[in-house]
């Protein structure tokens, strides 16, 4: 995966976002929670503490630790294709704070 370890791929499909389970341990560790922000055409997944502010839950996929992100709301909200599959390059930006996923429309 382009700007990761390329071990592993995000993939977005079926109105969710999965993540698989290395890079969950790399970017996630300890988190339950994401925020999606919609920027420059980009989706940013960042990191949520305390998940009574608001934001989705990284559900448990497998006994592997993949999670996966149910977004279709999201998807909707901002005119992008959810349903699609598709595996978006991911990198971890410092300066958005979060794990950006390019090409995502």
């Amino acid at each position: 995966m382009p700007g990761t370890d390329g071990e592993a791929q995000v993939t977005i499909g079926r109105g969710a976002i999965y993540l698989p389970a290395a890079l969950v341990a790399r970017y996630f560790a300890g988190i339950e929670g994401v925020i999606l922000l919609w920027r420059e055409e980009r989706i940013v997944i960042m990191p949520v503490r305390h998940l009574a502010g608001g934001g989705y839950l990284l559900k448990l996929r497998n006994s592997r630790g993949d999670r996966v992100v149910q977004a279709a709301d999201f998807f909707l909200d901002h005119g992008i294709d959810g349903e699609t599959e598709r595996q978006p390059a991911a990198s971890w930006r410092t300066d958005w704070a979060g794990l950006v996923l390019d090409s995502a429309n």
